[in-house]
Parts: C-alpha cells; sequence; structure tokens
C-alpha cells in the first residue's frame, strides 16, 4: 500500500521560480503583480450576508448542523474542539521561528524537484501565469531530517511539537470524518476502509502544511494564494489572528472566514465531494495578503489510505441519484490533480443518464460543469 508521500513523489509537480527574500522586496515585483485578482478563476468578489458557521462540537445537535454548514457552505467553524490552546500557540511559535530564518537557511531544508517535505513554494504555482505572495514547508512523516537543517541545536524542541500537534489532529479529524458521515446517515459499518469508530479509520493519510503570508508592500495587487480546492476528505486549518482567508459562497461571492479565538477551520476536500455524491461539495478557497502584518496558518490535510477507491457511497445514490464519479484512489486523484489541475473532479466524472431525474446540484463551486482545482 502507498504512502501519501510516495504518492505524491510518483505525481511530481515541477516548479521553476526562485524562492524569493521577501523581507528584500520593497516594492511588488510585476512576476506578483496579479491585474485583477479575480482572473485565476472568473468569479467577481462581493459583498455577503453571513459567513461560514462556528459550530460547537459539545452541541447535542453539531451532527445536524455540521451536515447544514457542509451542504450550504463546503466549510465551517470548530470550537470546544479538545485541542489544547497552549498547544495552538506552540505550533504557531514554530511557525514563526521557521520562516523567520534567513532565506538560504531555510533553503537548506528545500523541498526536492521530486517531493513532497520541505520548504517552498505551494505545489499549484505552476498552474498560475502570476506568483503567488506565500512560503510554505510540509511536512509528510518524520520532520527530523529537514528540522535538523534548519535548528541544528534546538530540532528536538519544533519535532516535539510537531509530533503532538498531528497527534491531536489525527484524533480531531477522526471525529469529524464520523459526524460528516453521520450527517450524509453513513454509519461506522457503511465504510470498509474504517474501523470502529472509537478506533478512528484505519491506515489514514495525513499531511502538515505550514504557510507563511509576509506582509506585502502592495496587497491590492497580490495573491498569497490563488482559488483552489483540496484534493483531501477534509482539511483542518489553525490561522492566527489575521484575516485573509476567504471561500467562494454559491451564488454570491468571495466571503471572508474571519478568525475566531480558538477557532479551527474545517473545508471540505475533493475526495468527501466524490463520497457524498456531491451532496457536500469542495469548497473552492483563497487567501488574500496584508500591508502590516504576517499571516500564519497551519493546515492538516487528512485523507483516506492512499490506495483505497473512494466512490459516492451507496447510502447517498439511488434511482432518482445516481452515481456521479468513479471509483478513485488519492495515489490516483493527485496524479488527475497533478495533470489537470481545475478539471481534476470533471475527469473522474461518470456520464449523468440523459433521463436522470435527480437533483444534480453544484457539482463545484457555483458551477454546473465542476470545474475544481488542486490542493495548496
Amino acid at each position: 500500500m502507498p504512502s501519501l508521500s510516495e504518492a505524491f513523489r510518483a505525481h511530481p509537480v515541477y516548479l521553476h521560480h526562485k524562492n524569493p527574500d521577501f523581507p528584500s522586496l520593497q516594492e511588488l515585483p510585476d512576476s506578483y503583480a496579479w491585474t485583477h485578482l479575480d482572473d485565476d478563476d472568473n468569479h467577481t468578489a462581493a459583498v455577503v450576508d453571513g459567513v461560514p458557521p462556528v459550530i460547537d462540537l459539545d452541541d447535542p445537535n453539531a451532527t445536524t448542523l455540521i451536515g447544514h454548514a457542509c451542504k450550504t457552505w463546503g466549510v465551517f467553524q470548530v470550537v470546544n474542539h479538545g485541542v489544547a490552546t497552549g498547544l495552538l500557540n506552540d505550533i504557531e511559535s514554530a511557525g514563526k521561528s521557521l520562516f523567520s530564518l534567513p532565506t538560504h537557511q531555510k533553503l537548506m531544508a528545500a523541498r526536492s524537484p521530486d517531493g513532497v517535505s520541505g520548504y517552498g513554494l505551494a505545489r499549484i504555482s505552476s498552474f498560475f501565469p502570476k506568483l503567488m505572495w506565500s512560503e510554505g514547508f510540509t511536512v509528510v512523516g518524520s520532520p527530523l531530517h529537514h528540522f535538523r537543517q534548519l535548528w541544528p541545536h534546538d530540532y528536538t524542541k519544533y519535532c516535539n511539537v510537531v509530533v503532538e500537534y498531528e497527534e491531536a489532529m489525527k484524533k480531531l479529524a477522526q471525529k469529524l470524518t464520523w459526524l460528516v458521515l453521520a450527517s450524509l446517515g453513513i454509519s461506522n459499518q457503511d465504510i470498509h476502509w474504517a474501523g470502529p469508530e472509537d478506533d478512528g479509520l484505519k491506515g489514514a493519510c495525513a499531511a502538515l502544511q505550514l504557510n507563511s503570508y509576509p506582509t506585502c508592500p502592495d496587497p491590492d495587487r497580490a495573491m498569497g494564494l490563488a482559488a483552489h480546492t483540496d484534493s483531501t476528505i477534509l482539511t483542518i486549518l489553525y490561522q492566527n489572528a489575521i484575516s485573509g482567508l476567504q471561500v467562494l459562497k454559491e451564488g454570491t461571492g468571495w466571503v471572508t472566514v474571519p478568525p475566531v479565538p480558538g477557532g479551527l477551520v474545517v473545508n471540505l476536500g475533493d475526495l468527501l465531494h466524490i463520497l457524498s455524491n456531491g451532496l457536500y461539495p469542495s469548497v473552492m478557497h483563497r487567501v488574500l495578503v496584508n500591508r502590516t502584518r504576517q499571516r500564519l496558518s497551519v493546515a492538516y490535510l487528512y485523507g483516506p489510505p492512499a490506495s483505497v477507491k473512494i466512490s459516492p457511497h451507496p447510502k447517498v445514490v439511488g434511482p432518482s441519484r445516481p452515481p456521479l464519479y468513479r471509483p478513485v484512489t488519492w495515489h490516483e486523484y493527485l496524479g488527475t490533480k497533478a495533470k489537470h489541475f481545475n478539471e481534476a473532479l470533471s475527469c473522474v466524472r461518470l456520464c449523468a443518464p440523459k433521463n436522470a431525474m435527480f437533483a444534480e446540484g453544484n457539482d463545484s463551486h457555483g458551477h454546473k460543469n465542476n470545474n475544481s482545482v488542486q490542493v495548496g
């Protein structure tokens, strides 16, 4: 059974851009100037009422609330999630320490051309004509090798923080996955790659992504991270107190997801979109940048074992709603993303019967023709 790291290596995305020294840039280079911030996805920004819901996981109605949020937004925030505030502070501090290192030192832990772990630019960069005002560090497996290069004397401290954070995120991701599945009427007996609910999800894969969005001299023309969906079942995002994350709300436009003290953002990925037969759409999201304050975030990307086939579950298909997607593994889907980018979901879509009478819903982010983009 291939690991997530092996899956990424099998489908490399080659980036030909140099990692910039952001503090040295006093003006926005043309290569970073997005003339219109909506050129990346042809959606205009809009002022809308409401924001993605904040759900208390101690609420007896949490499953119902999560189901409604998944169907209407594809994203929500959670509080009372069980992750200690001190641990959130620790992972944020580790991110600040990492990204404050001199560029030459960060490049000592640079991601290899066909690798996934290490320091570097977003994997989606190669699909856009302009560069993004951000830098990242990906952890798949142990961070020990790269952290020794970054902090020869203090690497143990930072490794311990990452390991503890990953353990907490895995536990939360398992809980959230079961809540999302339960809201679809899918029980722990219905998923063959899952064990008993209290055992979690057997062999599930994950990656940790630390992101930095430095202060920008011209934020109105820069893009922190271009519009994309994640390939995951779900992604759990910790964002510091700086706004910047936006999600695309069907029929309206871009909506800012305001930071909630102690809260975590949960957004649905393409594999959940497929498993739910399009009932729960993967959410398109992007990140804007700030003139005076650095934004930090930490994303935990969670999915099934890389070789398990994901398809519309029998509980969400029927005569009036036939399957919309063919079975696909995360390993295979990452390859489809790497090749076809915003057509990835379309590439695994089945042709619907002409006489099928069912509500198709919005198959992708307000589009009827399902144009989805790749994990960031």
